[in-house]
Formats: structure tokens, C-alpha cells, sequence
């Protein structure tokens, strides 16, 4: 593609490399523009050929939705270190009874010490589901029966989900208390 004082060069270009004789496969775009008198890239872009992109796995609505089967099961463990593996290197949770947002492997961990201790097992009442290319997200109700005391506790909740290192895991969990049982705020 060309106009006046660009250029637009977009293919796919394969390089040796020197030390290893290796060959390398990429896509291009170069932007040219024609300044001071001589063409100059003014922008340049190269990416990794998509076939060499590892690639998730196709997921079913039924197979997100038993992805929180997963998550129970670890749970009923009682067992916090098998809890947090199940969520992504790069997760955040927002848990149901703690202020604190975890964002690391550890943070998860802890939150998950003590709320296992609570022995907690939940079912699914109302389960919502999107999917796309390496990602799913499953929001709806649960309800959590409290094996330590027998207590129930609804729940909102959202679990985004991403393929990473061959398994789905739970990149963003969002859980938070039913709303009519929180005091509303007095009319200003």
C-alpha cells in the first residue's frame, strides 16, 4: 500500500539465525514516510507466526461450569496449598469474608488457611457462562454450607478462567455476600 509520503509494507519474512543456523518465521509490518528526502520506517511491528502459538484447548459451556467442581473439590481437601494451585500465576481474588484483595500465590494461600478451616463445600444455583480463545468466565449464585458450624452463606460470584500450562485455571475469582443481606444506605 502507498499514499502520498507513506509506504506500507506487511508480509511474512524468515531469518537464519547466525549462531544455532536455526530459521526463524515471523509476520511484518513496516510503515514508511518519506522525510528529509529518504523513505524511513516510522513504524515497524514483527510477531511470532500464529501456528507457533501454543493454543488452549476448546471448552465446552457444561466443562466451564465443572470447572468450579474442580475448585469445590479442592476445597473439601481442606488442604489451602491445593486450593491456591488451582488458580492462575497471575490471579486475583476477591474473597467473600476478607477486605484484603489477594493478588499472589501467597496472598491466595492465606486467605484459603483460613477459610478452609471453615470446611466449606458449595453447589452452584445459578451459573452464567462466555467463553472465547483461552479464556472462559462462569458468574452467577452459590451457596456454601460451612461444615465447621452448618451455616449457610449465598454468595454472587464470578470465576474468569484462562489456559495456562496445558489446564484451565481460575485467573479472577470475584466472590461477595447477596445484597439483601447487607443494611442500605439511609436516602440523601
Amino acid at each position: 500500500l502507498k499514499g502520498d509520503g507513506w509506504a506500507l509494507d506487511a508480509g511474512i519474512y524468515e531469518f537464519t539465525l547466525g549462531a544455532s543456523g536455526a530459521k526463524v518465521k515471523a509476520r511484518y509490518t513496516f510503515q514508511y514516510v518519506f522525510e528529509d528526502g529518504e523513505w524511513k520506517i516510522s513504524h515497524h511491528h514483527s510477531s511470532v507466526m500464529p501456528e507457533g502459538i501454543p493454543k488452549a484447548e476448546a471448552i465446552t459451556e457444561q466443562e466451564v461450569k465443572d470447572l468450579f467442581y474442580l475448585w469445590n473439590d479442592a476445597l473439601a481437601t481442606l488442604d489451602p496449598t491445593t486450593v491456591a494451585k488451582r488458580y492462575a500465576k497471575q490471579a486475583i481474588l476477591l474473597p467473600t469474608v476478607s477486605d484484603t484483595p489477594r493478588t499472589t500465590y501467597d496472598l491466595i494461600h492465606d486467605y484459603f488457611t483460613a477459610f478452609t478451616k471453615l470446611q466449606p463445600q458449595g453447589v452452584i444455583l445459578e451459573s452464567n457462562v462466555l467463553k472465547g480463545d483461552g479464556w472462559a468466565l462462569d458468574a452467577g449464585i452459590y451457596e456454601f454450607t460451612l461444615g465447621a458450624s452448618g451455616a449457610k452463606v449465598k454468595a454472587r460470584y464470578t470465576f474468569q478462567y484462562v489456559f495456562e500450562d496445558g489446564e484451565w485455571k481460575i485467573s479472577h475469582h470475584h466472590s461477595s455476600v447477596m445484597p439483601e443481606g447487607i443494611p442500605k444506605a439511609e436516602a440523601i
